[in-house]
């Protein structure tokens, strides 16, 4: 019996790795992490960028693989993983839409020229305030 699980951990393991590279291969595709090592001037640790991104990988693999861990680290780590993890899909997709010059089409299309940062950081609110309230009401209403 335990052939049977040592199997399907491999095959999880695998199908998880080939996800993941695909999401990478995207990032990388895009040139988002050397772009968001550019835009906030530290370049210099683009390695240092590299290392986390891959680490975050494979941590995430292991551990939606095997969900029944539990890891006795306690809500203070919960929440600077949450964060973290909110500030990396926030930098992800913000770097995705500049790559794609979305905001920039936006703002010329309706002639916003005073004001740029306050449209970003209301944006960043709302999907603050949006998460906050999906997280809070329970995971889709349950």
């Amino acid at each position: 019996m335990w052939i049977n699980h040592i199997f399907l951990g491999f095959i999880g393991l695998v199908c998880g790795l080939s996800v993941a590279s695909g999401a990478f291969a995207i990032a990388v595709k895009l040139g988002i992490i050397p772009q968001m090592a550019g835009k906030s001037k530290t370049a210099n640790r683009i390695i240092t960028y590299e290392n986390a991104t891959i680490a975050g990988g494979i941590a995430g693999n292991i551990l939606s693989i095997f969900s029944d861990l539990r890891l006795p680290v306690g809500h203070i780590f919960l929440g600077l993983y949450g964060l973290g993890a909110g500030i990396f899909i926030g930098c992800m997709a913000v770097a995705l839409a500049e790559i794609i010059n979305a905001y920039p089409i936006l703002y010329r299309r309706i002639k916003l020229k005073i004001g740029l940062k306050w449209v970003l950081c209301s944006i960043a609110l709302g999907k603050m305030g949006g998460c906050l309230f999906y997280f809070i009401s329970g995971y889709g209403g349950e």
